[in-house]
């Protein structure tokens, strides 16, 4: 850690069940803080923890800086609690895909992301409400969201389990019929998937929406047409780009998608059922993140 940083109270959020149970990560922040100037307090997520228990928390903390330990999941939660507040976001990352963490270049290795947490500077970005839930990194509906459903019921979570799972959604998944409206011109096409893209790129650093920042005033809107399983593993298991014929990008600040039938649907990686309709709405400036 740097000489010069301030004395900061750091609150981490740690969700126990995120990453592998070789890592006590409450003993891991503990330790680097032993000689520490700063003051580092832990609270460990309970099974089904509410948003206002966490806010108690943060109340009585009184935080410089709350930092969320686990996945994209763990950090929406934490985001959810401190949304247009002043206090800045840490992460370290400890989920499965660590969407948000690879997005915004913060280290995977826990020393150097705990050295991110503390000497890191903030950087305000927006969020996307999408049918009343906070989306940081990417929501959709259509097959990738068939596809978390899937994933999440996997007993074996390999690359042949997946592809296992892709191939059999593949041909029971259905192609949607969507309507939505871009600055007076309404669209309507068959569809994959299509993605309300706050962030660029998914986990596994492919990029389906390469044009997105997370400090602009819009997100984007990615129209996915076709999909074969070679696309479905490229978006699981490589960053190799999707075919560009398959897919059209718009850009927008708020948005209704209506779909003809119900519609997988899923925000920052949780299944969250079928919808046959999306409202989406633009919150600039919504949180600030350490980077």
């Amino acid at each position: 850690m740097s000489a010069n940083s301030s004395h900061l109270n750091l609150l981490f959020i740690v969700n126990p069940g995120s990453g592998s149970d070789e890592v006590n990560f409450s003993e891991e922040i503990s330790a680097y803080f032993k000689d520490s100037a700063h003051h580092s307090t832990v609270y460990e997520l309970p099974a089904d923890c509410s948003k206002e228990k966490i806010r108690e928390v943060i109340h009585h903390a009184k935080p410089d800086r709350v930092i969320a330990v686990g996945g994209d999941g763990t950090l929406k939660l934490v985001a959810e609690c401190l949304l247009q507040t002043t206090i800045p976001i840490g992460i370290i990352p400890a989920g499965s895909a660590n969407g948000m963490a690879k997005e915004l270049g913060i280290p995977l290795e826990l020393n150097e992301a705990l050295d991110n947490a503390v000497n890191g500077s903030p950087k305000k970005i927006h969020v996307v409400m999408v049918n009343d839930e906070l989306c940081i990194h990417l929501s959709d509906i259509g097959f990738n969201a068939y596809l978390v459903k899937k994933f999440d019921d996997l007993e074996h979570r390999g690359m042949w389990g997946y592809t296992k799972a892709a191939w059999h959604a593949l041909w029971t998944h259905h192609k949607m019929e969507v309507e939505f409206k871009i600055n007076d011109t309404v669209i309507r096409s068959e569809a994959a998937m299509v993605v309300i893209a706050n962030a660029t790129m998914y986990g596994t650093g492919v990029k389906i929406n390469p044009e997105g920042t997370l400090d602009d005033e819009v997100f984007e809107v990615v129209l996915v047409k076709k999909y074969s399983v070679m696309e479905i593993l490229k978006l699981k298991f490589t960053s190799m780009a999707l075919n560009p014929r398959n897919i059209e990008l718009f850009q927008a600040t708020n948005l209704t998608i209506k779909t003809k039938h119900k519609a997988h649907f899923q925000v920052d990686g949780e299944y969250l059922g079928k919808v046959n309709k999306i409202e989406a709405e633009i919150i600039p400036a919504a949180i600030s993140i350490i980077v």
